[in-house]
């Protein structure tokens, strides 16, 4: 399979390629104007590389991972679409919710496979949880030091984590949505969100202005509770007993935080010839707009 990775930034170099390059089935096709990037990962990797999609399309693909900057995604994800070419692209689809509906549309109208990186549904310490049908309540939390930015782009751009792990595991269509936030001078410093369906509930915050830059999800069912720090170190409590179960340094850090799982499942649908709706990914984007609604901005 030939596949492109369209974008070689800092998401690329040490989530996506490891995982293409390990794959024997497998040759990446690296795209990038910026011609000393693409010189040496090319190198590297001991691959082709091209400066434009409409070349690396020319040259013949199979499918594409989009890890460009949110703003290049519409023209990018566009060209391979109308090409036939599958599309993966790294979270979000675009930084409005009528913009990735319209990249949405246009692939259910090609019949063309179109899916969004929500990483963490292939964290494995998140999808067991995934499998608990008695879970009622799961609250996130995802700090950053210092970094209050423009409300949407904090929330389409990052807090998108936050509301994509929430309806993967608490529910996918929420009957409530409440939002609170602090911002000042046009800058979000906190959000939280507050997702219920009927007894489930799932609370997400994320606090710009913190002094620590962690991830922490705790899921709670009734006999049970699971706390995982940073994706990989897990504490489970079950029958009044706590087992912690660290990361295993042994496992490349692209399984342990989802990206393995998550281009093992888009490869295996283009090998498959299954074509991928992006519907469900597009309901994110819409959580993500009413959410950036509510908070003005």
């Amino acid at each position: 399979m030939r596949v492109a990775v369209v974008g070689l930034g800092d998401i690329a170099v040490k989530a996506y390629l490891p995982v293409l390059a390990a794959d024997p089935d497998v040759t990446p096709v690296l795209v990038t104007r910026d011609r000393d990037v693409r010189d040496r990962l090319a190198r590297a990797h001991r691959t082709e590389s091209h400066a434009h999609v409409g070349a690396a399309v020319a040259a013949g693909l199979d499918a594409a991972f989009v890890t460009a900057a949110t703003e290049a995604h519409g023209p990018l994800v566009t060209e391979l679409l109308e090409a036939g070419v599958p599309v993966h692209v790294d979270k979000p689809l675009d930084s409005t919710y009528e913009g990735a509906a319209r990249l949405a549309e246009l692939a259910v109208r090609l019949g063309v496979s179109l899916a969004v990186g929500f990483n963490r549904r292939h964290v494995p310490a998140y999808a067991a949880v995934a499998g608990w049908p008695e879970r009622d309540l799961v609250v996130m939390q995802k700090h950053r030091t210092e970094l209050p930015g423009a409300p949407r782009w904090v929330v389409f751009d990052d807090f998108v984590h936050v509301l994509d792990t929430l309806r993967f595991l608490v529910t996918p269509e929420p009957d409530v949505v409440d939002v609170s936030a602090r911002a000042s001078a046009g800058l979000l410093h906190r959000v939280l969100v507050t997702l219920r369906q009927g007894d489930r509930v799932g609370i997400g915050v994320m606090d710009r202005s913190s002094g620590t830059t962690r991830e922490v999800l705790e899921a709670l069912a009734p006999g049970r509770r699971r706390r995982v720090v940073d994706l990989v170190d897990v504490v489970d409590h079950e029958e009044s007993a706590e087992v912690s179960r660290p990361a295993d340094g042994w496992t490349p850090v692209p399984e342990q935080r989802g990206f393995t799982g998550l281009c093992r499942a888009f490869l295996g649908a283009v090998r498959e010839r299954r074509t991928l709706d992006p519907s469900d990914a597009l309901r994110t984007h819409r959580l993500c707009e009413q959410v950036v609604g509510r908070i003005g901005g």
